[in-house]
């Protein structure tokens, strides 16, 4: 493989890789640390997508705050929404079994693809990438790489650093820690369990909506594009370990290594070299790479 072309893949598989991390972020807060195993966690990738395609020109038009503006008003916007759902769907899930919690969050996923076709449409749509973001920087040759892919990288990685400092070294991290080890002694402690938990879910929404928004240029909006996203993020929590910020990194960029070459070097079988890695990973360490935390 020619040096250039190998350092393009590099990039792509480090920029797929820190998308998914966003995603996987989000439902590793959900699924491990409060025990919800969410499938309409897919679905608020997609509306954070559909809110860049919708919001972008009110926006624009009302804040005149451009690209980052969006951005902001779509993931508060995510983050009111995860909150209230929390408080009207998810709060009651937390001590029934797993398959009352599969049964409302499909429920969920089917009400939010009716509503995205009604309001929005069946469309493909575009989200036009800011003018200062659409440039390429050269890689030698006749390579280029997309200004706005380095971009997606750059807040990937400030997003995970952020919420590793905040579960590892805040109080706040502390609280959810000790929320997901046990949930009453917690409580016993004059802490309002209900109203921390319903903080971690407006979180994750939050980071599902943030990884849509920004993904939306590169590519497109279209129905049920979050389907496919929330299946490879099970994957990353499982494989770097149920309520592991840590895992769900290093096993997005595992993941986004083993997809992006398996599709360049080995086309016909890409599309399950992803889960012969898991199994290969659960073979030797059956909790995943790092416990929770």
């Amino acid at each position: 493989m020619d040096p250039a072309v190998f350092l393009i893949q590099c990039l792509n598989a480090l920029q797929y890789g820190l998308l998914l991390f966003l995603v996987a972020s989000g439902l590793t807060l959900i699924f491990g640390i409060m025990g919800i195993i969410n499938l309409a966690h897919g679905s608020f990738y997609m509306i954070g997508a559909y809110m860049a395609f919708a919001l972008g020109p009110w926006v624009d038009r009302t804040l005149g705050g451009g690209f980052f503006a969006t951005v902001i008003v779509c993931v508060a916007a995510a983050a009111l929404l995860g909150y209230l759902l929390e408080a009207a769907f998810f709060s009651y899930l937390y001590r029934r079994d797993h398959l009352q919690q599969v049964l409302m969050t499909y429920g969920l996923i089917l009400v939010f693809e009716e509503l995205r076709s009604i309001l929005v449409g069946n469309d493909v749509h575009g989200v036009p990438m800011p003018a200062w973001l659409q440039g390429s920087i050269s890689l030698g040759g006749l390579m280029t790489y997309p200004v706005y892919r380095l971009f997606i990288s750059a807040v990937g990685l400030g997003v995970g650093l952020l919420l590793y400092l905040v579960i590892t070294r805040t109080r706040l991290g502390m609280m959810v820690r000790a929320g997901a080890s046990n949930r009453e002694m917690i409580g016993s402690l004059g802490i309002d369990i209900n109203r921390l938990y319903r903080m971690v879910f407006a979180a994750g929404v939050a980071l599902a909506a943030l990884a849509g928004t920004i993904a939306a240029p590169v590519s497109s909006v279209y129905p049920g594009m979050g389907h496919g996203v929330l299946i490879v993020c099970f994957v990353v929590v499982v494989i770097g370990g149920i309520g592991s910020i840590r895992g769900a990194f290093l096993a997005a960029m595992l993941v986004g290594v083993v997809e992006t070459f398996g599709q360049v070097l080995f086309p016909a079988a890409a599309g399950v070299l992803v889960y012969v890695l898991m199994a290969g990973i659960l073979l030797c360490k059956p909790e995943g790479l790092f416990k929770q935390g």
